[in-house]
């Protein structure tokens, strides 16, 4: 497998996903703006995307996928009892997924309370449609979950463009909604998108089942069996979701801490902030992470140790190489890239100004993020969930402490400058704890390259910055206007960053060449 290859498939239709994304954020910005409304909805929808980290994506990325590949590889190929313990996984998994649908149903009004504080001493009004978004939103956890036991299964067999495709059908969804269902009124433009959140859980649910089939994957429906596979699958999924949600808690830490301390409107500041953070974290980290844990499971089950240490190495190169520009992008043209996208309509050169500052604070921990998903595979590949969950727990707790520390004189933008620093605090424990384990060593070319990479980031920056008033003029008016600006703006910082590469000697044009056609095996 060509490791390259594999995330620019992935990183091509998460691409597709994140910039229908950015759409539906857009048009979710025009119809109701930063209000009470809108942070009702993402209170709602906090929830099931916080379930499926921890216990959809994050636990069956961990603890599923290197289990059914070393099935697969042990048969020389043949999927036969590999798709029997999936069997076995799905039907003690569905049960608890409909129970947990159940009580969240039930509890919804604590958990919303806890989520957000009461929403800062709402009106029981407001807090009732609060809670009655979350009702609406909550069965998407089930259908997502069961998405990701399919999609695993198919990431495990080589096949990552259709679980990556998934997330289309979500934002594709959301923006009908918003195009055929918004109103005048933004509590019911609100519910409209709770709504076509659980349409999407189906319809993604479906996508997956139709491949499933193609590919020759058909489960069937057991009775419950707590067989000795299952027994070490649940064993190892606690951890699991915990170390791969970790950014997840601390996002609903900061969004809760938000919603109850700050003025209304912040909790969509902070939302608005990490979904532009999130665009390259989607396309470079889960990317990287889908294809190096099934990849360093399967060479690590070969006994070829010093193939799954070079194929982390290259991760950690291409991580950096792809995630150094962006951040420094983002802090430098926050400002110019919120409004093209958001400011019009409801949303106001305020909530640019306050987004593209949470913005900044988000974007100093994204190689952090990233860095946490190309290093985590080393442990979940040798069956270690438990270390993950140590320093994750150890990142959640400093970043309640540091968003008590900082949410009053920062604001807004305290949280999420709080997960970011949590974030690298994880990075580093990760890192160290590889490197004393043997498990992982810097290469000379990596070694070589960081600095270098760092300093090309930040010469684009410098760039970057005297370029900003020049694409303020053209961030408001018609979409297609702003659209262009983007564009040539993105433009500008690949081509610069490219340059700056070649000259730091970060990168030969011979050094991309040998990238793309390694092979990860």
């Amino acid at each position: 497998m060509n490791l390259v290859k594999a995330l620019g498939s992935i990183g091509g239709l998460t691409l597709v996903s994140r910039v229908l994304g950015l759409v539906r954020d857009s048009l979710f910005a025009r119809y109701v703006g930063a209000s009470f409304a809108s942070d009702a909805f993402l209170i709602a929808f906090r929830l099931p995307n916080l379930f499926r980290a921890l216990f959809a994506e994050g636990a069956f990325s961990a603890a599923f996928v290197p289990m059914f590949s070393k099935k697969v590889g042990e048969s020389g190929g043949d999927t036969k009892s590999a798709l029997s313990f999936a069997e076995e996984a799905l039907s003690v998994l569905l049960p608890i997924l409909i129970l947990l649908t159940a009580i969240m149903e039930i509890a919804a009004f604590p958990v919303v309370w806890a989520l957000s504080g009461g929403f800062n001493d709402a009106s029981p009004a407001e807090f009732a449609y609060a809670v009655e978004l979350s009702r609406i939103t909550f069965p998407y956890l089930l259908l997502i979950s069961l998405v990701s036991l399919l999609g695993g299964i198919l990431n495990s067999l080589n096949k990552f463009w259709v679980n990556a495709a998934a997330p289309i059908l979500l934002n594709a969804t959301l923006i009908v909604a918003l195009l055929f269902f918004h109103t005048d009124d933004t509590l019911l433009t609100a519910r409209n998108q709770a709504i076509a959140v659980t349409v999407s859980g189906a319809l993604q649910l479906l996508w997956l089942i139709l491949a499933c089939r193609a590919a020759g994957v058909k489960l069937r429906l057991r009775l419950p069996r707590l067989s000795p596979d299952v027994k070490k699958l649940l064993k190892l999924i606690g951890p699991a979701a915990a170390g791969a949600g970790a950014y997840q808690i601390n996002l609903v830490i900061s969004t809760a801490l938000a919603a109850s301390l700050l003025v209304e409107g912040s909790v969509s500041y902070i939302y608005y902030a990490d979904r532009l953070n999130q665009l390259p974290l989607g396309l470079i980290g889960i990317g990287l992470g889908t294809v190096l844990l099934p990849t360093i499971a399967r060479q690590l089950g070969a006994g070829n140790d010093g193939a799954a240490m070079h194929t982390q190495n290259r991760g950690t190169e291409l991580a950096l190489f792809l995630t150094l520009p962006a951040t420094v992008a983002l802090v430098v043209c926050g400002a110019p890239i919120v409004a093209a996208l958001f400011q019009h309509g409801a949303f106001t050169p305020e909530d640019t100004r306050a987004t593209a500052q949470a913005l900044a604070a988000f974007s100093v921990g994204l190689p952090a993020y990233i860095l946490v998903k190309v290093l985590t595979p080393g442990f979940y590949a040798r069956s270690d969930t438990k270390t993950p969950v140590r320093y994750a727990t150890l990142s959640i707790a400093i970043n309640l402490v540091l968003n008590l520390a900082l949410i009053v004189p920062l604001k807004h933008m305290g949280p999420p400058l709080a997960t970011a620093i949590a974030a690298w605090v994880n990075v580093a424990l990760l890192y160290r704890t590889l490197v004393k384990r043997g498990h992982f060593e810097a290469d000379p070319q990596l070694r070589r390259r960081v600095w270098r990479l760092v300093g090309a980031a930040l010469a684009m920056g410098g760039v970057m910055f005297f370029l900003n008033d020049l694409f303020t003029p053209y961030t408001s008016g018609a979409w297609t206007i702003r659209t262009g600006a983007m564009m040539v703006l993105v433009g500008a910082g690949c081509i610069v960053y490219a340059a700056a590469c070649f000259a730091t000697g970060a990168f030969r044009p011979s050094d991309i060449k040998s990238l793309v056609r390694r092979k990860a095996t």
